[in-house]
């Protein structure tokens, strides 16, 4: 008597796959705005996290950079992007740190 394995098949899809089925393809305009909207997130997250690391409120924040509390809370909740000479500004004189962009192709 043989016994047959049941395998089941998975439903678990990887992000790429998950993003490629349901907004499209790089390149197209419905997954090029959700890749843009999740670099603007991420950002901003990068943002939040470093600011709790280096024990700063938002409002410390602002004043070591030269802005405002409520412009570091729209940034860090994804409200209001940031322009790179800014992000620049938040990490040098805000976090003593240094800014480094990459562009890959």
């Amino acid at each position: 008597m043989k016994m047959k394995s049941k395998v089941k098949k998975s439903n678990i899809k990887s992000l790429s796959q998950f993003k490629n089925i349901h907004y499209g393809k790089r390149g197209t305009k419905k997954r090029e705005e959700l890749e843009a909207g999740y670099e603007a997130f991420k950002i901003g997250a990068l943002i939040h996290e470093a600011r709790l690391e280096k024990g700063l409120t938002q409002e410390e924040l602002a004043e070591k950079c030269g802005t405002t509390k409520s412009y570091i809370s729209k940034l860090e909740n994804n409200i209001k992007e940031v322009r790179i000479s800014t992000l620049q500004k938040i990490v040098e004189l805000g976090f003593g740190g240094h800014l480094k962009l990459s562009i890959s192709l």
